[in-house]
């Protein structure tokens, strides 16, 4: 296997709306919005781009963005499927159009208008389901959080993991979120405030889930040269890597002789290998975190500590501005916004530019996560 094209793209450009529970535009709008204000970061028009890449839940078209913003031809175009598993892959598969000379300039985007549209599993029958659902919808799980809560469960379970460890995540990405002027609940919380909160689907409370938002976020990318020559500082991706595993249900991977063993796993060993660098080389990190134990869990996969020291990993402030390592530096989908993960994205490229508003001192290499309850992937991004 050859390896990754390594520091063969750069993010030069971002671009985010307002985020909010009812942004008052359709997602087109909000889409196209951000993929202008990016280029505008970057100091480029959409006559220079060449190259987009989208999630495949995505409800605006390549062909729509193209003709309301005048891209005069697209050389590449795709998607990456799975939803909170597809946003660090999607600037991969970018960065790799880029590095095998496919396309020059490649703009990644999300918009996403979940806090005023709806949900999905509110209206979706439960008593007769096709494929894969079939084996855990008509049983009652039918939301994200019940499928997570499960996975919850048994790493408590299987390693102590309790309430409070939950507790010390949410109350530190909160911290993190107090700071962020973008953030849509910046009010401080302490441990008190996050235990006496609701239950959503038991063991996981308000607090331990997402903010559904309305938002879009866009990227530009493009080669080491050019970028050089831009309005910004240049962000290399270092590596990018997708997983999925054997034997994976997703969301709901309970049928597997280790149900904890998540897409992530697979997608980390396979970044610190095209990395050619580990977990003692990040400086911050950036954890997909529709649920609190999701960060529990990635700090084990992605071999910031061992299986079952993800909780007191947190409890002991390492998540925290000034701890071992600063996670979710933005408040990210717990406090800042959930757009699918992509303000990971964003917040992984403030703080190699040194702009965050919890800025880790002498911050190099940053690792961003996606969805590890889904086919997943994973980026490390670094200064040049």
């Amino acid at each position: 296997m050859n390896d990754y094209p390594r520091d063969a793209a750069a993010i030069v450009g971002v671009g985010h709306t307002e985020f909010s529970k009812n942004i008052g535009r359709p997602e087109r709008t909000i889409a196209l919005e951000a993929i202008k204000m990016a280029l505008d970061d970057a100091g480029l028009t959409a006559k220079d781009v060449d190259g987009l890449v989208k999630f495949s839940l995505e409800n605006t078209m390549e062909v729509e963005i193209v003709r309301n913003l005048g891209i005069p031809n697209l050389s590449f175009f795709g998607d990456v499927g799975y939803g909170g598993g597809a946003g660090c892959g999607a600037v991969g598969h970018a960065a790799m159009a880029i590095a095998t000379g496919v396309a020059e300039t490649v703009v990644v985007w999300r918009a996403r208008n979940r806090g005023s549209g709806g949900r999905p599993w509110a209206t979706r029958p439960t008593n007769k389901q096709p494929g894969e659902m079939q084996w855990f919808l008509p049983f009652g799980l039918s939301r994200p959080v019940d499928q997570i809560a499960m996975l919850t469960r048994r790493h408590m379970i299987e390693y102590g993991t309790t309430q409070e460890h939950l507790g010390h995540v949410a109350t530190s990405v909160r911290e993190h979120a107090t700071r962020n002027p973008n953030a849509m609940m910046r009010k401080p919380m302490t441990m008190d405030d996050y235990l006496a909160a609701r239950w959503v689907s038991e063991p996981l409370r308000l607090f331990d889930c997402c903010l559904e938002s309305d938002g879009a976020l866009a990227f530009v990318l493009t080669t080491p040269e050019r970028a050089a020559a831009l309005k910004q500082p240049a962000v290399l991706v270092r590596a990018a890597s997708q997983g999925i595993g054997p034997d994976h249900l997703v969301m709901a991977n309970y049928f597997t002789a280790n149900p904890l063993d998540t897409p992530a796993r697979y997608a980390a060993q396979e970044l610190w290998r095209l990395a050619g660098m580990g977990p003692d080389e990040i400086d911050c990190a950036q954890f997909y975190d529709a649920f609190s134990p999701l960060i529990v869990i990635s700090l084990e996969e992605y071999g910031f500590c061992k299986p079952g020291e993800g909780g007191p990993f947190a409890a002991e402030g390492n998540l925290k501005l000034g701890g071992a390592l600063p996670s979710n530096t933005s408040g990210s989908s717990l406090s800042e916004a959930y757009v699918h993960g992509m303000n990971l994205i964003l917040e992984g490229v403030r703080q190699l530019r040194g702009t965050s508003t919890s800025q880790v001192e002498n911050c190099e290499n940053v690792l961003v996560t996606s969805g590890n309850g889904v086919p997943t992937s994973s980026l490390v991004l670094r200064k040049p």
